[in-house]
């Protein structure tokens, strides 16, 4: 057992078995009051708060490890969550149990539903926060989980031991240092560090170490990660100048109004703690040319900007905007931080110019001539860790039963984070029962996406979700996130609990029976439009139409349905969610045949699973160019399908490779004779040949 930054100066790839020998190793060194869990996850960000709660819903004594406990569920940057993409990750982690859906429920003071012109399978959930009421939520929340301990500390070290042998990886992860000496023991450690690996906070031309504004950065574990060969990379974000809300002019801004009625986040809510009628409003002003003269004007005092560390592509700051699009008006977003609070969020304003001039830039725009700056825009730059380094699971390639979660990965926002985080929980719990880990693949949901692109693609700017990321949004939509990962969750993770898991079989059921019903309803397109003159049913030709098929025009939906047929309809109005979701399985009925078709393909892709041993580097009796070896040799895909997404993995890779396992498959049935293993032979057969075609064609 030995600890990467007690080895001096010796990289952690220079360490071999010789040198682990000469240590003593499992818990015969610590003493019988050293704390020892299941699962130690570092950080209590939105990341970290999904990973420890995961992990202690699995049934893992968990600790939870955070510098400061009054800052657990702090919103460092916006004071909202959800959006476009971002309120499907939401459904998903609240579809595995996870926290933060329910917490938005709790504490939103405006919500609204984006992209509404659009089919609900783009629709964005998204809510403005308010931060103190989300703070005090969650974190009631984790301090009081069953099996969650939560400590205050900075972990400066990992403790490490000899790899498990069936296991590939270099080293196993047995426990944390801490910033006093002191160490914790772990059969799985989560780092979800965020923005705090030798985080720099920039202000103008001045730089200081900070995770974020107050709090200090992650220096030593930062070193650690390097020394033990993990590819680090620079990435860098910002925030916007916080306003106080009296000097601002609302009366001439665009306002903008919450939905009526508001949709939660959570499946397990009807309604949101507050009405609708007592939300906040937000406004809408715009930049201007004044704007971008004091940007250009001062690009010299900015050295965030002329920094060659990425910044988010979807969420740049001012700078960035003024000078990638010239000559444009770029919108502002004047949000609220709270029911309470004093201070507005100029969503679109993210800036690091010096504080005056700042504040001089604010004033120029319409509404906010009489502005008084509270607090200035800051950017933050930090380290990460190429995302190719770890696998579907997110435990580490390099570092056996160490997981990785959030920012630490190259993502950027709380969903992001909050959907890697409890991945992260549920699989370091089942590592340490020795079960499969919980995979989400693509053809499954948001989730899944977001993984694979990370792990199979990696990237070199702040990742965020869209709904455009996935090919299967028809099917990956947020209404369904339940039937989709629920039981899932449920029966293999054990990461649900038993209210959850019936009341989304209650939906399944009834939803089950709803379009069964709606199915076998029939009459002629003239009774219908009888029945309900306000649709745009043709009359001109008497055709029979299901009820199903009604409920596909847009102006009709359950309500009227049931109007026309109250028997035996009406019980499917009674619950609003049931009778949207039954509209929205009428509107995509038929194109969901085709789609489910086209997953079944990628899901064929997926069932040839690569051995997890495959020495890339070194392999013979295959034909891959040094070039598609060391690109599979990092990233060490599991399928044949994530083996394709890999940039520079050819087509003619993919077929020998997949010949290549077929042989080795063929060895190992020679040798077993198992007729199991036959079977799966024949099925590769099959695989091979749809392959082939696809990859030859």
């Amino acid at each position: 057992m030995f600890c990467i930054r007690g080895c001096g100066r010796r990289v952690a790839a220079s360490l071999t078995k010789q040198h682990l020998a000469s240590v003593r190793f499992g818990g015969d060194s610590a003493a019988p009051w050293t704390p020892h869990f299941d699962v130690v996850v570092i950080g209590g960000g939105h990341a970290g708060t999904e990973a420890a709660a995961a992990a202690a819903r699995c049934g893992s004594r968990t600790l939870l490890l955070t510098h400061r406990v009054d800052t657990i569920g702090q919103m460092s940057c916006n004071p909202s969550f959800g959006g476009i993409g971002k309120g499907h990750l939401m459904r998903e982690v609240d579809a595995l149990d996870g926290l933060c859906s329910r917490i938005c429920d709790q504490s939103g003071i405006h919500y609204k539903v984006l992209n509404r012109r659009k089919g609900p399978a783009v629709w964005g959930l998204r809510a403005q926060i308010d931060r103190k009421l989300y703070k005090q939520n969650m974190q009631k929340e984790i301090l009081n989980t069953p099996l969650l301990t939560v400590q205050e500390g900075a972990v400066e070290d990992l403790i490490l031991t000899e790899p498990e042998p069936e296991h590939t990886g270099k080293y196993r992860v047995s426990g944390v240092v801490l910033a006093d000496g002191s160490t914790v023991y772990a059969e799985s450690v989560v780092l979800t560090t965020g923005t705090f690996l030798r985080g720099m906070i920039v202000i103008g031309l001045e730089m200081h170490p900070a995770g974020r504004l107050g709090d200090q950065p992650s220096i030593g574990l930062a070193q650690t990660l390097e020394k033990l060969g993990f590819v680090v990379g620079r990435l860098k974000t910002g925030t916007p100048p916080r306003i106080a809300k009296e000097s601002v002019n609302f009366s001439i801004l665009n306002k903008q109004t919450p939905d009526n009625p508001s949709i939660p986040f959570s499946f397990i809510n009807q309604t949101v703690w507050i009405k609708p009628e007592d939300q906040l409003p937000c406004y809408l002003t715009h930049t201007n040319p004044r704007v971008d003269e004091i940007v250009l004007e001062n690009l010299h005092l900015n050295c965030h900007v002329k920094e060659t560390t990425r910044g988010p592509r979807y969420c740049p700051s001012i700078e960035s905007k003024v000078l990638r699009f010239p000559n444009r008006v770029h919108q502002v977003w004047l949000e609220p931080e709270g029911m309470d609070s004093d201070l507005i969020y100029p969503q679109g304003l993210s800036v690091t110019l010096p504080a005056e001039l700042q504040e001089k830039m604010i004033t120029c725009i319409r509404g906010l001539e009489n502005a008084k700056m509270i607090q200035p825009g800051y950017g933050v730059q930090y380290d990460y860790m190429d995302p190719r380094q770890i696998s579907p699971s997110l435990e580490t390639h390099l570092v056996q039963r160490l997981f990785f979660a959030g920012q630490i990965n190259g993502t950027t926002g709380y969903e992001e984070a909050a959907a890697q985080g409890v991945i992260a929980g549920i699989n370091a719990s089942l590592r340490v029962r020795h079960k499969p880990p919980f995979v989400i693949s693509r053809t499954e949901g948001y989730i899944g996406v977001l993984i694979d692109d990370l792990t199979t693609l990696g990237t070199n700017e702040p990742y965020r979700m869209f709904t455009s990321r996935a090919e299967f949004r028809l099917s990956l939509r947020p209404d369904n996130a339940d039937s989709r990962l629920t039981f899932r969750g449920y029966k293999e993770a054990g990461c649900v609990s038993q209210q959850r898991y019936e009341r989304a079989s209650w939906m399944k059921s009834s939803l089950e029976e709803g379009i069964s019903m709606l199915k076998s309803i029939e009459f002629l397109s003239t009774k219908w439009k009888n029945l309900i003159p306000e649709s745009s049913i043709s009359s001109g030709k008497s055709l029979p139409l299901r009820a199903l098929d009604v409920l596909k025009y847009e102006e009709v939906d359950m309500e009227l349905l049931a109007r026309a047929v109250p028997e035996p309809l009406k019980k499917y109005t009674l619950c609003r969610e049931l009778a949207e979701r039954l509209k929205i399985e009428a509107t995509y009925e038929s194109v969901l045949f085709h789609q489910q078709q086209e997953i079944k393909e990628v899901q064929r892709d997926e069932a040839l699973q690569l051995p997890k041993d495959l020495d890339y580097l070194t392999l013979k009796d295959i034909s891959l160019s040094y070039e598609v070896r060391e690109k599979l040799h990092f990233s060490r895909p599991q399928t044949i399908g994530a083996a394709s997404r890999i940039p520079g993995v050819t087509a003619a890779a993919i077929v020998n490779l997949l010949r290549f396992v077929k042989t080795a498959q063929q060895r190992q049935a020679a040798m077993n004779r198992v007729p199991k293993i036959d079977q799966q032979l024949r099925d590769t057969d099959r695989l091979e040949e749809s392959v082939l075609i696809q990859y030859t064609y």
